[in-house]
């Protein structure tokens, strides 16, 4: 039976040491603020599961669903911005 994994041949791509770039660490921090943003929505979600939903908790919900997308909408036009040269 032949494998079908093969190996990397060069030992560059055996030098992986497990931990991650400056670039990955950078690009996580840029995402940090919509990665909060997301976790706060998802507490307010579970926090209204085992109770029906009242008129404050939608109000939660809605807010955290709106800084979500506001952070979606920020980390865009940063990436647009970054690609285009700055110049807006």
């Amino acid at each position: 039976m032949k494998s079908i994994i093969t190996l990397p041949t060069t030992s560059q791509a055996l030098a992986f040491d497990g931990e991650p770039s400056d670039a990955e660490l950078d690009a996580i921090e840029l995402e940090l603020p919509l990665i909060e943003a997301e976790v706060d929505l998802l507490d307010v979600e579970i926090m209204t599961l085992d109770r029906p939903a009242t008129e404050l908790d939608e109000r939660r919900v809605r807010r955290a669903r709106n800084r979500v997308l506001d952070e979606r909408r920020k980390l865009t036009n940063r990436a647009t911005t970054m690609q285009s040269g700055g110049a807006a």
